[in-house]
C-alpha cells in the first residue's frame, strides 16, 4: 500500500515529551485493551462504515442513476450540513482538477460543475440559485433523519424556485436519507423523487463513502469503486490488535497519549496538499464530534482538532505551534507524487537572489517546506507526525478516510466515550425547532427551562 506514517516526531529524543522506549509496552497494552473494546462492539453491527461490500448493490444503483443523466445537467447542487457536506467538500478538492467550476463545459468533458451549500445563509444559497440555470441543475438533498432543520430550509427554497419555474421536481430532485422513515422518504414517495439509502448503521459524519459522498462524486465522474475499494485494503490493514502493526491504531494511541500524558490536547491536521486541503475540516468534524463527549466516569474529555493548510499557514498558525502554548500536536498530510509539476524558471539575468530557485519545481518546494516545518517544530521540542499517501486519486483518498475513520473508532474506545453519537448537539437542535415553532418542541422541559429562566440578556449596541 502507498501510505506511510512518520511518528519519529512524537517519540524521544526527537521531542522532550514524545514517546520514551520504556513507554511503549503500556501503549501496547492500552491499544490492546481499547482494541478488544471496539471488536466487541464491532459484533453488534454498529460501524456500519466498515460495511462497504455490503452495500454494493446501493452504489450500483448510485452508479446507474448517475449514468442515466448523464448530459442532463450543467450543475448538481448539494444541500445539506456537517457530515451531509464535508465529505462531498472533501470529494471535490481532491479529486475534481483544479477550477473545476470555473471550467468550461468541453473542458470538463461535459460533466456538470459541482456546488455544496453546506450552510443556511441566505448570502451564499441565493448567489448559488442566482448563477445556476434551474432546468440544468440537479439538486442533492442530504439528511440522513430526514429532518435536519437546515437542509430542510435549503430545500424548501429550492422546491418554491422549481415550482414557480414550473419544473418537474422528480427530475430536479435527489435524496440521500433514511431507508424507510423521515420526512425526505415520504417527499420521495409522494413526488416520485430518486432516493438513495444511508444506512441505519452509519452516522453523518462516517458516511462519505455511502451515497452521502457517492452520489455526488459519481455525477461528476468521480471513481467511486475505487475510492471504496482502497478504503476496504486500508480497513483490512487497520485491523490487528499490535500497536506497531496499526497505522489507524498508532495514530490514535499517540494523539490520545499526547493528550492523556503530555497535555497536548489540540490535535493540527495540516495537508501540504492543495488537494487534500478539505480532508482537514472534515477530519476536524470527524475527530471533535466523536471524542468530545462526558467519558465512562463522567468526566469531560475529547481533543480539539485544528484544521491548518501548509505552506500557506507556514505565515500564520506556525508561529503560534512553534512558540505558543506546548498544547499542540501536529500531523502533516503530504502527497507522495507530485501530479502535473511546474519546473521554477531559471533566469538568465537579474536578481542573484532568485537564481537558486530555478530549475527546482513548485511541488519540490511544497516537500522541502513540509519536511522544513516538521523539522523545525522538533527543534522546539514540539511533536508531529507525518502522513504520506502515494496519489491523490480516488483510491488512495479513500484509504486515507478510512484510516482516520478507524482511527477514530479506536480512539473513541481509548478516550472511553461512544464516538459514533453526539448528545452535546441536540440540545441546539432542540431549541432552534421550539423557537421555529415545531410543534414537537413547543416547550422546555427540565434543566433547559431553569436555564433560560435564569439568563437575562446582556448587550452593547455600538454605532
Amino acid at each position: 500500500m502507498a501510505f506511510t506514517l512518520d511518528v519519529t516526531s512524537m517519540t524521544e529524543p526527537a521531542v522532550p515529551a514524545g514517546v520514551r522506549d520504556d513507554d511503549w509496552p503500556a501503549l501496547a497494552e492500552r491499544f490492546r485493551a481499547a482494541h478488544a473494546t471496539v471488536a466487541g462492539i464491532a459484533a453488534t453491527g454498529v460501524y456500519g462504515y466498515r460495511e462497504l461490500e455490503q452495500q454494493a448493490s446501493e452504489r450500483k444503483r448510485v452508479s446507474a442513476f448517475a449514468e442515466s443523466v448523464k448530459g442532463r445537467y450543467d450543475d448538481i447542487v448539494v444541500l445539506g450540513i456537517g457530515g451531509s457536506s464535508l465529505g462531498a467538500i472533501a470529494l471535490r478538492t481532491a479529486l475534481l482538477p483544479a477550477a473545476w467550476n470555473a471550467r468550461t463545459a468541453a473542458e470538463r468533458g461535459g460533466l456538470p460543475r459541482l456546488h455544496v451549500l453546506d450552510n443556511v445563509d441566505p448570502r451564499t444559497i441565493g448567489g448559488v440559485l442566482s448563477i445556476v440555470s434551474l432546468p440544468r441543475t440537479l439538486f442533492v438533498v442530504i439528511s440522513k433523519s430526514g429532518g435536519t432543520i437546515e437542509t430542510l430550509a435549503q430545500y424548501l427554497v429550492v422546491r418554491d424556485r422549481l415550482v414557480r419555474a414550473e419544473l418537474e421536481l422528480a427530475s430536479h430532485f435527489a435524496f440521500v436519507t433514511d431507508p424507510s422513515k423521515g420526512a425526505l422518504r415520504a417527499i420521495a414517495a409522494r413526488d416520485g423523487v430518486p432516493a438513495f439509502d444511508v444506512p441505519p448503521n452509519v452516522g453523518g459524519r462516517f458516511s462519505v463513502l455511502s451515497p452521502v459522498g457517492t452520489l455526488a462524486a459519481a455525477l461528476c465522474g468521480m471513481d467511486i469503486e475505487a475510492l471504496c475499494a482502497g478504503a476496504c485494503v486500508m480497513r483490512d490493514a487497520t485491523m490487528s490488535a499490535e500497536l506497531e502493526q496499526n497505522a489507524a491504531g498508532l495514530f490514535a494511541t499517540l494523539q490520545w497519549r499526547a493528550h492523556a500524558q503530555a497535555g497536548q490536547g489540540q490535535h493540527v491536521m495540516m495537508p501540504y496538499s492543495d488537494a487534500l486541503r478539505d480532508l482537514a475540516p472534515w477530519f476536524v468534524q470527524l475527530w471533535a464530534e466523536s471524542l468530545g463527549k462526558e467519558d465512562a466516569d463522567g468526566l469531560h474529555v475529547g481533543p480539539t482538532p485544528i484544521a491548518s493548510v501548509g505552506a500557506t499557514d507556514q505565515h500564520s498558525q506556525v508561529q503560534l505551534f512553534m512558540e505558543g502554548p506546548a498544547d499542540k500536536t501536529v500531523t502533516f498530510l503530504r502527497v507522495e507524487g507530485a501530479a502535473h509539476d511546474i519546473e521554477i524558471p531559471r533566469l538568465e539575468q537579474g536578481e542573484k537572489a532568485l537564481a537558486y530557485l530555478g530549475g527546482h519545481t513548485l511541488g519540490e518546494l511544497l516537500d522541502v517546506e513540509c519536511r522544513s516545518t516538521a523539522s523545525a517544530l522538533a527543534r522546539a521540542g514540539r511533536p508531529s507526525m507525518t502522513m504520506t499517501v502515494g496519489e491523490s486519486d480516488a483510491w488512495h483518498v479513500g484509504g486515507l478516510m478510512m484510516w482516520l475513520m478507524q482511527a477514530t473508532t479506536l480512539a473513541g474506545a481509548l478516550y472511553r466515550v461512544n464516538p459514533l453519537d453526539q448528545p452535546g448537539v441536540e440540545l441546539g437542535k432542540r431549541l432552534a425547532n421550539r423557537e421555529l415553532g415545531h410543534p414537537d418542541h413547543a416547550h422546555a422541559n427540565g434543566v433547559e427551562g431553569a436555564r433560560a429562566a435564569v439568563i437575562s440578556p446582556r448587550r452593547l449596541r455600538v454605532g
